[in-house]
């Protein structure tokens, strides 16, 4: 989820959007028009609910305000791009920086995508570990010490090694060749998506069982659950640019836009709305906690926020 320098899903894939509850069912209606036709947009959704939260809000004040009718399509980042190039997409709402030689193919070379500024979200990805474990040891969180605990952290899938929980596979991270280039007796392990990674972390703090975990913020679980960060090698720019010699950690990255360059240029109102979309970690991970853990509907919960935070949400759209 460089999601997560922080880096999230080079690798893509197209997936039906009810499987993560990002659902264009409650759009007005639609017609047969382009996605870059002058009263529509396209929003390419990632596959978290952070980035589910961003697009639900997004799409009931275009809908709400600006008469303008929304498609969500989940795409991986990558994807995502390329979707932008085609037309395919319009808006990226949610860019951690994985596709760095898209963006200087689309947005650089071709001009087929364009900068829509700041989300005004900073993303970061670690090593997390349960405050409990931290307390009973306080030396787990340099990452030097990790295999003085390495036994703690086994598991079936792990075998005579750590397990570092990761979360979905198309999540781009650094961490199989930091365990490589750091020597820790570790193995990265998949709980396959978000969803599945948030229950095994919650079933394993209930039971206050020891685990680590690739993890990150903004995320709104960590309202609720007590998390330290282990002390990775301090990232210093460019010590990522070859990912098989990475031996630091993860940036802090403010997340960015992009929306397609004929979009950009036809339906000014809307996309000048989206590159006025900024809102802060804790917004986001509000209507993201409605979603994934209070269980309501994308839709039902943007418009829950939007009915209750006019004072942020008028200052984005168009004078």
């Amino acid at each position: 989820m460089n999601r997560k320098s922080l880096l999230r899903g080079a690798a893509a894939a197209v997936v039906v959007l009810s499987v993560t509850g990002v659902s264009a069912c409650g759009a007005a209606k639609t017609d047969n028009k382009s996605s870059g036709s002058s009263d529509s947009v396209t929003i390419a959704v990632p596959s978290w609910v952070g980035a589910e939260a961003n697009a639900a809000v997004a799409k009931y004040i275009l809908e709400n305000e600006l008469d303008t009718k929304v498609k969500l399509t989940q795409l991986d980042e990558s994807v995502a791009f390329d979707a932008l190039n085609s037309g395919k997409a319009d808006a990226i709402l949610e860019d951690w920086g994985g596709a760095p030689k898209k963006v200087k193919l689309y947005v650089d070379d071709k001009k087929s995508v364009v900068k829509a500024g700041s989300l005004g979200v900073t993303g970061h990805i670690g090593w997390f570990i349960p405050k409990y474990l931290a307390e009973q040891h306080p030396d787990i969180t340099d990452y030097k010490n990790l295999d003085k605990y390495a036994d703690k952290f086994k598991t079936a899938e792990s075998g005579d090694k750590g397990q570092l929980l990761e979360g979905s596979p198309s999540y781009t991270t650094n961490d199989e060749a930091l365990i490589k280039n750091l020597g820790l007796h570790f193995k990265t392990v998949y709980a396959g998506s978000e969803a599945a990674q948030i229950t095994q972390i919650k079933e394993d703090y209930k039971a206050k069982k020891p685990f680590i975990s690739y993890w990150w913020t903004p995320q709104w679980l960590n309202s609720q659950i007590d998390l330290v960060e282990v002390k990775l090698p301090e990232y210093k720019d460019g010590c990522d640019a070859d990912a098989a010699k990475v031996k630091c950690g993860y940036a802090k990255t403010p997340l960015q836009k992009y929306l397609g360059a004929e979009f950009a240029k036809n339906n000014e109102k809307a996309a000048a709305f989206l590159k006025n979309f900024s809102w802060t970690n804790a917004q986001q991970n509000e209507v993201a906690a409605m979603i994934a853990d209070q269980k309501m509907s994308s839709d039902k919960a943007a418009e829950k926020w939007v009915k209750a935070n006019p004072d942020v949400w008028k200052a984005w759209l168009p004078k």
